[in-house]
């Protein structure tokens, strides 16, 4: 099995994930987020304050559970985070690829607000690099992750 260090930005130490309902759903609906990016998650960490927590992570990936995987922006990727961006409950219990970047989060916005074609998205997300996010939706998804620390950052 795989095992990889992953990390979670916020603004408090997080030693147990729990999966919140918000008033807004994000691009793989309501999660516990994570990246591989160490320099991501500093600046999820310190995007409202220039204080924050990175939580480090070890997850040992399980196969008896209900993955997504979208290894590269696509069509499909782009459908997917529409539906869950306007509400939509899957039933995986993981989710990983691409995360948006602001600017591509833009395009991702404008393409659902029917702004742009889907020509047009591609055309303007093509030489964007997003960042990698992987988020929990199950609580047998959440024991995949073992906390291993956390330190405060700065912007």
């Amino acid at each position: 099995m795989k095992e990889i260090l992953l990390y979670h930005g916020g603004k408090e130490v997080i030693e147990f994930p729990e999966i919140r309902k918000t008033k807004y759903t994000k691009d793989f609906s309501w999660g516990f987020y994570c990246t591989n990016s160490y320099k991501q998650a500093k600046r999820w960490a310190s995007r409202r304050n220039r204080k924050g927590v990175v939580n480090t992570y070890l997850y040992q990936e399980r196969p008896d559970l209900k993955i997504l995987k979208f290894e590269t922006m696509t069509d499909e990727w782009l459908d997917f985070i529409g539906k869950c961006r306007n509400g939509y409950v899957h039933d995986y219990d993981i989710v990983e690829g691409p995360m948006a970047d602001d600017t591509i989060w833009n395009f991702v916005n404008d393409f659902l607000d029917g702004k742009i074609s889907r020509k047009v998205f591609w055309d303007y997300a093509e030489f964007k690099y997003p960042t990698h996010q992987i988020s929990f939706h199950t609580l047998k998804a959440l024991d995949c992750l073992h906390y291993e620390g956390s330190e405060q950052v700065e912007r």
